[in-house]
């Protein structure tokens, strides 16, 4: 992996004046480009096709002010990028399909890249949850399954592929030999919990050697699974899928917030001592049992797509701006801050 000093390198030769923002034209990339025009930030779209970019000029409040014609999702042109005095912002999309190249590549990245090889590798994302102290489903050895677990992929594939299993032979009919991870399949509601750390100051609610800000909340939409009683009552036999389709808002009950903000400033501490941080958005994906018993299966250590429900604030962000203040403008607000600090190296990797 290309070391901080290097990256801190680069960006010493950037012109903080021309600075601007790029990203993959996918995922959340409306919410980034929306919010840095707020700000008054620059920005630059990777588009793999000209019908692409026809999709995001049919959004001029939230097209990115220039498009770079890529070959593929992998074709990220990482150091005309850095000529450019950008800063890469990861999403899903890149996660998924950038794969290892974004270890090396020579571009200063909006938070912490060692974050996204600890979200990638889900043995490294449940050691990190451990050390964050959070509760999580058991993990089973395949051969000692034996009640209804869901069994993952790993990377940031959105649902797709998983599937629920109930036995050793069941499993090993479905995906022997395949990387994947089994978790105890919990019941409950589905929480996820919108989170940004910033090391730029500590004021309001502290954590590691920042501060921590709880933007919003939402749950997901899940292909047939989500729709399974109605498909049910019509008597049809379904094969669940949890394929993300979409995703929806929540309002969490006022008397678990404190757990809420415990669990995320649990985790940028663990973040802290594992890896060196987690500066920016991140998401704890969680469940929620009958007895307000909070179960973390997943972390993405990056902006999520439920941050896409609100692109004008929500019922939380709205309490700690008093403006309108999606994630993506939050993301680009830190950069100027950081700018006008002269701290941008405290906020990338």
């Amino acid at each position: 992996m290309i070391t901080k000093e290097r990256i801190l390198e680069v960006l010493s030769g950037y012109d903080s004046d021309r600075l601007c923002l790029a990203t993959v034209c996918s995922h959340t990339s409306l919410q980034i480009f929306h919010g840095a025009k707020a700000e008054g930030i620059p920005t630059i779209g990777l588009i793999t096709s000209q019908a692409q970019r026809a999709i995001y000029e049919a959004f001029p409040s939230a097209a990115p002010d220039e498009f770079i014609e890529v070959d593929g999702p992998k074709g990220i042109p990482y150091q005309e990028l850095a000529d450019r005095n950008a800063l890469l912002i990861p999403h899903g999309s890149i996660v998924e399909y950038a794969g290892r190249g974004l270890e090396d590549a020579p571009v200063p990245v909006l938070g912490n890249r060692q974050s996204l090889i600890w979200e990638r590798d889900r043995r490294k994302m449940f050691e990190w949850m451990k050390a964050a102290g959070l509760q999580t489903p058991a993990i089973l050895a395949p051969d000692k399954i034996d009640r209804p677990c869901v069994v993952k992929h790993p990377g940031a594939k959105g649902g797709r592929g998983y599937a629920i299993v109930h036995s050793p032979e069941e499993f090993e009919s479905k995906f022997g030999g395949q990387d994947v991870m089994v978790q105890e399949y919990l019941t409950g509601v589905r929480a996820y919990p919108h989170f940004f750390y910033s090391p730029l100051s500590k004021e309001g609610y502290r954590a590691a050697n920042g501060h921590l800000e709880m933007l919003s909340v939402d749950r997901r939409l899940e292909s047939n699974v989500d729709e399974s009683y109605r498909t049910q009552m019509a008597g049809v036999p379904i094969k669940p899928s949890f394929t993300v389709v979409g995703n929806e808002p929540v309002v969490m009950r006022e008397s678990l917030l404190g757990d809420l903000l415990e669990m995320g400033r649990n985790t940028t501490e663990a973040a802290e001592r594992l890896f060196g941080g987690i500066p920016g958005p991140f998401c704890l994906e969680l469940i929620v049992d009958e007895n307000l018993q909070f179960y973390c299966f997943e972390i993405s250590a990056r902006i999520v797509a439920g941050t896409n429900i609100y692109p004008e604030g929500s019922p939380y962000s709205c309490y700690v701006f008093g403006e309108p203040m999606s994630m993506g403008r939050r993301l680009a607000r830190e950069v100027n801050v950081a700018r006008e600090m002269n701290k941008l190296g405290k906020i990338v990797y």
